[in-house]
């Protein structure tokens, strides 16, 4: 006979309890305001008077509440984040720049989206096109040098646009606002510098990527300051390369063969000079007094090196903060002037160079 099978209880199954996110309802009551005030606090704080402001961010610190601002951005057409593209994140001279600009949005309730471009403007391109579907509020270029394309989509997105790290007098160029300095001025400065000095046959060498336009501009810098000068025929070699202490070693190597009287040498960065203050002392050259040299980004290791460099200093904080002023100014419905705003660089003398003439 067949034993009957008891069938044993099933485990009865536990439903998870899952919390409840927090609204803005309940921001609200906790902190005594409307709902309205919570949600114009969460899109645009500095409307909200400091009193009233303080209270709703103590209550979303202590229960942690996570304000939906996507919904409200789209709702208004735009979100509370701030695209930015940079051409190279390798690059110090961006980093610091990006550092500033990414503080002074924060402090402002905005969150910044980053992209790179690798100098490669069709990459720009498709970038920005994927930004702007996510509805920025504002976008911070590098440079003019955009496609077709790219300017087309920015002039009819409707938002502030800020282009930096450059500077233009001629019309139509900028897409809206800028904030940068001279790259021509900078060559010529740096070769002034040098006759000044009292070099008389200044060589240039240069290593950027091949859309670069700005290390080409400091190239043309130096071309026009030695023909002003009237010593002698530019001697330049600019290549596209990473940018490596080697090469200026390699670079001032092929200089030296080819014009062996050089007495000073201006460099399209510090890591270039590096290489080529390493390269004279092997060739048992005496910095300044045989050669004279000089960079531009005065790098963390620019003040170490054997001898000191002497360089030009960018603006990279500046250009930052002022790209962040000019993009909140905008967004808050103030004018901003001047739209285009030309910063100095500054030189920084040291040992690489002989006191001036």
């Amino acid at each position: 006979m067949r034993e009957a099978t008891q069938t044993q209880p099933q485990p009865q199954r536990r439903r998870r309890q899952t919390k409840k996110r927090m609204t803005i309802i309940e921001v609200a009551a906790i902190a005594q305001v409307s709902p309205s005030t919570v949600s114009l606090y969460c899109r645009r704080p500095e409307e909200v008077s400091p009193s009233m402001a303080e209270r709703i961010r103590k209550v979303i610190d202590e229960c942690g509440y996570v304000p939906n601002l996507m919904a409200g951005g789209l709702s208004a057409g735009k979100s509370r984040t701030v695209a930015v593209i940079l051409p190279s994140i390798t690059n110090s001279f961006f980093a610091e720049t990006y550092n500033i600009l990414q503080d002074l949005l924060h402090a402002a309730q905005y969150q910044t989206m980053l992209g790179v471009s690798e100098f490669n403007p069709e990459r720009e391109e498709h970038l920005i096109r994927a930004f702007l579907a996510w509805s920025p509020a504002a976008i911070v270029l590098t440079g003019f040098e955009h496609t077709e394309g790219t300017r087309a989509m920015l002039r009819s997105a409707g938002i502030p646009v800020v282009e930096t790290w450059d500077v233009t007098d001629a019309p139509g160029v900028a897409i809206d606002l800028s904030v940068g300095f001279s790259h021509t001025d900078v060559g010529r400065r740096q070769t002034g510098f040098l006759y000044d000095q009292g070099s008389r046959r200044v060589a240039y060498i240069g290593v950027a990527a091949a859309q670069d336009t700005r290390l080409h501009k400091r190239a043309d810098g130096y071309a026009e300051e030695v023909r002003q000068r009237g010593l002698h025929e530019p001697m330049s070699l600019v290549v596209t390369d990473v940018v490596r202490a080697s090469i200026g070693s390699r670079l001032i190597s092929e200089m030296l063969d080819r014009h062996p009287d050089i007495d000073g040498v201006a460099c399209s960065n510090d890591t270039l000079a590096l290489g080529v203050l390493r390269e004279l002392a092997c060739r048992g050259l005496r910095v300044p007094e045989d050669v004279a040299v000089i960079g531009f980004g005065d790098l963390t290791f620019a003040d170490s090196t054997q001898p000191p460099l002497t360089t030009i200093r960018p603006p990279q904080q500046k250009i930052g903060s002022i790209a962040a002023s000019q993009v909140l100014s905008r967004l808050r419905g103030v004018e901003v002037l001047p739209a285009h705003q030309d910063l100095d660089c500054e030189l920084v003398v040291r040992a690489s160079t002989r006191k001036p003439a």
